[in-house]
């Protein structure tokens, strides 16, 4: 199991990253980065300082990933010409609306596109529990552990309840009462 705090020198740590907070226009934040499969299950979760763009760090995550032959799914904050070179060397569909500034604007599959919001409703389930919206943890590795435990009892919770449900429709329950 990989440690959820690593740090690779002591100027790092003290420069805020032993945290993940940093100070953009709405102030004080962190920003979580998360990859999920087409399930909409997490598959790997990075914390960083809300200054960070999101396409520096999402281009780090995808290096670590093995990408052959699967589509990409990311928002346009994601359209960068290293994501798209990096996806093409990997042989990995990007399907990446382009930015706004791109002067020709790369084609990708709609129909694919839509199937975005399981990320959009991995972090809605996420946000279900407060200690994760307002940030009660300083550390940036007790948060991250917060928020995979989090990712896997709503993972859990949704699976147990599915299954429970199909066995109340699945059978007749009679209760007998005696008075």
């Amino acid at each position: 199991m990989p440690q959820l705090c690593e740090f690779t020198s002591m100027d790092q740590e003290q420069k805020g990253v032993k945290q993940a907070i940093g100070r953009s226009r709405g102030g004080l934040g962190t920003k979580i980065h998360a990859v999920v499969n087409a399930l909409g299950n997490p598959l790997r979760f990075e914390l960083t300082g809300s200054e960070v763009h999101h396409s520096v760090h999402g281009y780090e995550m995808l290096q670590v990933m093995k990408l052959t032959m699967k589509q990409v799914l990311a928002d346009r904050a994601y359209d960068t010409n290293a994501i798209r070179v990096f996806l093409e060397d990997q042989q990995a569909i990007p399907v990446i609306p382009g930015k706004n500034n791109r002067r020709v604007s790369p084609k990708y599959d709609r129909d694919v596109y839509k199937e975005r919001h399981l990320v959009e409703c991995f972090f809605n389930k996420v946000k279900n529990y407060r200690r994760l919206v307002t940030r009660y943890n300083k550390l940036a590795c007790t948060f991250k552990a917060f928020l995979i435990l989090a990712s896997y009892f709503s993972v859990a919770c949704l699976s147990f309840k599915t299954r429970t449900k199909d066995l109340v429709t699945n059978q007749h329950i009679t209760v007998k009462l005696k008075l």
